[in-house]
């Protein structure tokens, strides 16, 4: 066993880079006005978006064949296992953006195709790892009533992805079952995600009520609640946008009035998330909060609030609603251009794939000054 080898600590959270840079050309291609270069800029943030999957499925590959003894104990991690949800939103958010993005580049013939393949693969491993996770973490996880965290999200907001970026395939199939198939599997994945959502978001609040803050390295993914929400809010709008001629009225008109009777609460809640969230952010900083992967949960879920308030914003006309997209659209590039450099920056000294420290015994007399 080389246990010098860097992909031996190379863990499934890694993928949250590829989704965090997808969204920045996704989002960036959604917002609701036209920005003289953003065009090009979103192409070029595409390619490395799909550069940064087909590098990150090789090297965990590499992962799971050379340290097999590690990728188990990453399932029996609780704190690490939910992040195997990060594949599939990976899969998926590439395959979005190829489709969105990528067709004025390759095509939409090969955009159409290569979102088929990533939006199936990406649906499959995410229903997967919403169900098994689950499993895990009541069967062969420990977890403390003061472990809850954010990042059990991560499973169960995959198939909520699926529902957002399915949509876009349903016009390149044939009229009739298939469309329908595919709208309405679409709902069922959004009904899906938001229904255990519901379930862990009271849990996440409480542990924050009762045992205080998140320790500092974890106090970024307090951002992954937003992506349920934006994510939800652009999933139920994709899917009126495409219902019209694939389900039969009143449906169609139901979704429409549905995508902004819906959407428009959310946003709200994500928005008040969003200050507590930043504000706990601050605090940590205060604390000597340092760079950690953990950073990249700035990136993905203010993304998906981006896309689900530019969805409103094509769909009422509201003006307000345009600039609150545009100016969270700006607050998602300045986090994903910090969090890439730090990460690059980590990655050239080796510091983010070495193996982790262990923690520093205190002896028995100092820990007793300090408690």
């Amino acid at each position: 066993m080389n246990t010098r080898d860097p992909l031996r600590h190379l863990g499934p959270n890694w993928y949250a880079t590829v989704m965090g840079t997808a969204i920045v050309a996704s989002a960036g291609a959604a917002l609701p006005v036209a920005v003289p270069g953003l065009r090009g800029a979103c192409e070029a943030v595409w390619a490395l978006a799909a550069l940064m999957l087909l590098t990150l499925v090789t090297a965990r590959a590499l992962h799971w064949a050379r340290h097999p003894d590690q990728a188990r104990r990453h399932l029996g991690d609780p704190a690490v296992a939910p992040f195997y949800g990060c594949l599939a939103m990976a899969l998926l958010a590439v395959g979005g953006s190829t489709l969105s993005v990528g067709a004025g580049v390759i095509g939409e013939s090969a955009a159409v195709a290569v979102d088929a393949v990533l939006w199936t693969t990406g649906t499959v491993v995410g229903l997967g790892a919403a169900a098994a996770i689950p499993y895990l973490m009541v069967t062969r996880h420990r977890i403390a009533p003061g472990d809850a965290s954010p990042v059990w999200l991560l499973p169960i907001v995959a198939p909520m992805v699926s529902a957002a970026l399915g949509p876009a395939l349903v016009p390149h199939l044939p009229a009739g079952q298939w469309r329908q198939a595919l709208l309405l599997g679409c709902y069922g994945l959004f009904g899906m995600s938001l229904l255990a959502t519901l379930l862990i978001l009271p849990v996440v609040f409480s542990r924050l009520v009762h045992h205080g803050p998140l320790p500092l390295v974890l106090t970024p993914t307090l951002f992954l609640v937003l992506g349920p929400l934006g994510q939800s809010t652009t999933a139920v709008n994709a899917v009126a946008g495409v219902a019209p001629g694939v389900v039969a009225e009143p449906y169609a008109r139901a979704m429409a009035g549905f995508a902004v009777l819906y959407g428009m609460p959310v946003i709200g809640f994500a928005l008040l998330w969003l200050v507590l969230a930043t504000a706990m952010v601050i605090r940590a900083a205060r604390r000597g909060m340092g760079f950690a992967m953990t950073w990249w949960a700035f990136t993905f879920p203010i993304g998906t609030c981006v896309t689900g308030t530019a969805a409103l914003a094509h769909r009422t006309g509201l003006t307000a609603l345009t600039w609150l997209a545009v100016g969270l659209y700006a607050l998602l590039v300045t986090a994903w251009a910090v969090a890439g450099a730090r990460t690059a920056a980590g990655l050239v000294s080796g510091r983010l794939l070495a193996a982790p420290r262990p923690a520093p015994v205190v002896p028995l007399r100092e820990m007793a000054r300090t408690t």
